[in-house]
């Protein structure tokens, strides 16, 4: 404590549980900023996963499909995970499998940068798909 106080320094106890304790002589305001800016920068550099969501018809037309499709490959080039969502209405419902064969081309159009984490699924009168990309940005 004498040494602290001489060099105007805080004394801090490293490590309680060994024997004899562990102590450090260390400037202890100056020490809790560095392990906050430390703390700061690691969140920093953490990518936080959003899943976007495409909404698309089951009788969308393919320009229309494919002007979707660009905006999905954006969402998972930038590393966040895509819901293909497909709502059906009215007689609709009675067509399901053209919703598939839609789900379908979307996966064959985005295979190249992202793999089917959920296949296809009816949800209610919903038709739903998830995919993650293959490799996340860094």
């Amino acid at each position: 404590m004498d040494m602290a106080r001489e060099k105007g320094l805080d004394l801090v106890e490293v490590a309680p549980e060994a024997r004899p304790p562990v102590c450090k002589l260390l400037d202890y305001g100056k020490h809790k900023y560095l392990s906050k800016k430390k703390e700061h920068q690691a969140k920093k550099r953490q990518h936080q996963v959003v899943v976007k969501e495409v909404r698309v018809r089951p009788k969308i037309d393919v320009h229309d499909l494919e002007t979707k499709m660009r905006k999905a490959r954006t969402f998972l080039t930038h590393g966040d995970k895509l819901q293909v969502n497909m709502p059906f209405r009215g007689r609709e419902r009675a067509f399901v499998q053209n919703g598939f064969t839609v789900m379908d081309r979307i996966k064959t159009y985005l295979e190249d940068i992202a793999k089917v984490e959920r296949e296809p699924k009816m949800e209610g009168h919903r038709l739903i798909m998830i995919m993650q990309p293959k490799n996340p940005p860094k």
